[in-house]
């Protein structure tokens, strides 16, 4: 299982188009996710004071884009990275996040 934090009008656009596709697949060529245990440390890091927030939980074997594990070299931890949209139906629970 891995995670993914985003806005919750993000998430309602990813239903009405049918797929989710964060601002970094475009930027940066993947989507960022997270363990469970490395998602209190992004929250902190970079979503401190942002409001409507959603955390998806994805299954990764439901993956329809690859996936890898790469290095953050400024947290010395491996992340999974998304390589291409994310299909809706490896998301298997969303949850609204409260900080």
């Amino acid at each position: 299982m891995i995670f993914h934090v985003c806005a919750k009008e993000s998430w309602e656009t990813a239903q009405e188009q049918g797929f989710y596709q964060a601002d970094s697949l475009l930027s940066e060529g993947f989507m960022h996710c997270s363990t469970i245990e490395q998602v209190p440390g992004v929250l902190t890091r970079y979503y401190k004071n942002v409001p409507n927030l959603m955390l998806l939980h994805i299954e990764e074997s439901k993956l329809t884009a690859p996936l890898k594990y790469e290095l953050a070299p400024s947290v010395n931890e491996e992340f999974p990275h998304i390589f291409g949209q994310l299909n809706l139906d490896a998301v298997i629970k969303v949850e609204t996040i409260t900080l």
